[in-house]
């Protein structure tokens, strides 16, 4: 069964560089357009996570007000430019005890090169994927930490070897969570409510999954595997809810390295500062754009 959604938007750089300070992953190419032109891109583009959060908004107006997401998967099978009209939709798949089983879609209207009605031109996926949510009424379910299996690669690729890792840390303040709201056009009541919140059956208000997500985009495309790091792939699960005011570490952990195909995986995990595990899943990136690499062909 197709939800039906109403969620539409044309991308601007002014969107990118907020959600840029709001994620803080400045990545290149998203920020840097003179940066962006000599990749493979030829101009900056959008932020998984910024597509993500047109999917949580979709969410919350179609599923409704106090949905819970457990689990996403999202893959990146081409780029949302600026002036791109976006497009999400939500297909429910499946639904057993109140947890859903949806296809998620965000699409980009093209004719030619050039934004156009859907009936005009073709639809281009810019994000597709899955996730598993729970309905505004019903309650919460256990979710598993995803598997992490090791897998067969080379042993180095641009100077990444398996094994290598980054961290950061950091505590989202509620205005952090106005933003995200203001910027995203999200208004799930559990992220902006703490009456709301206890009423899902959370502590206090929590932070928007595009958020907790976003902290694998800060260290993706800034640190590891570098500025230039392409997004094509995440699995994300949330096993328990973070909340404003507390610190929150996030790691990536390279898995395997495929140097023929300019590829990495990695673990990405968040960690509460008790220990607590709220976000959980994989990553698989595309380093053929590196800051390094770019500066090497154009001297």
């Amino acid at each position: 069964m197709t939800l039906p959604s109403t969620t539409q938007r044309v991308l601007l750089q002014t969107d990118f560089d907020r959600f840029a300070r709001l994620s803080h992953d400045d990545n290149p190419i998203h920020c840097d357009p003179d940066f962006a032109a000599k990749s493979h891109f030829g101009a900056t583009v959008a932020h998984g996570m910024m597509l993500y959060s047109c999917i949580c908004k979709a969410l919350t107006e179609q599923v409704g007000p106090g949905v819970v997401q457990l689990e996403q998967t999202l893959m990146f099978p081409n780029a949302t430019y600026v002036g791109d009209r976006i497009h999400v939709a939500l297909r429910l798949e499946a639904e057993s005890d109140g947890t859903l089983e949806i296809v998620t879609e965000v699409s980009k209207f093209t004719r030619g090169g050039v934004q156009a009605d859907a009936a005009e031109g073709s639809v281009l996926p810019t994000a597709t994927g899955r996730c598993r949510v729970v309905g505004p009424s019903a309650p919460l379910p256990g979710v598993a930490p995803a598997p992490h299996p090791a897998e067969e690669g080379d042993a180095e690729l641009y100077g990444l070897h398996p094994g290598m890792s980054a961290s950061t840390t950091r505590t989202f303040a509620t205005a952090d969570l106005d933003e995200y709201g203001d910027l995203t056009g999200d208004r799930n009541p559990i992220f902006r409510d703490d009456l709301e919140a206890r009423a899902r059956g959370f502590k206090r208000r929590i932070v928007p999954w595009p958020l907790l997500a976003g902290m694998f985009s800060d260290l993706l495309g800034t640190r590891l595997p570098g500025r230039g790091t392409g997004w094509m792939k995440q699995q994300l699960r949330y096993p328990s809810a973070a909340h404003p005011g507390e610190a929150l570490t996030a790691t990536v952990t390279i898995t395997r390295l495929r140097a023929a195909k300019e590829l990495v995986n990695l673990s990405t995990r968040v960690c509460a500062a008790d220990g607590r595990l709220v976000c959980d899943g994989e990553a698989l990136v595309l380093v053929r754009n590196l800051e390094s690499k770019i500066a090497a062909r154009t001297e």
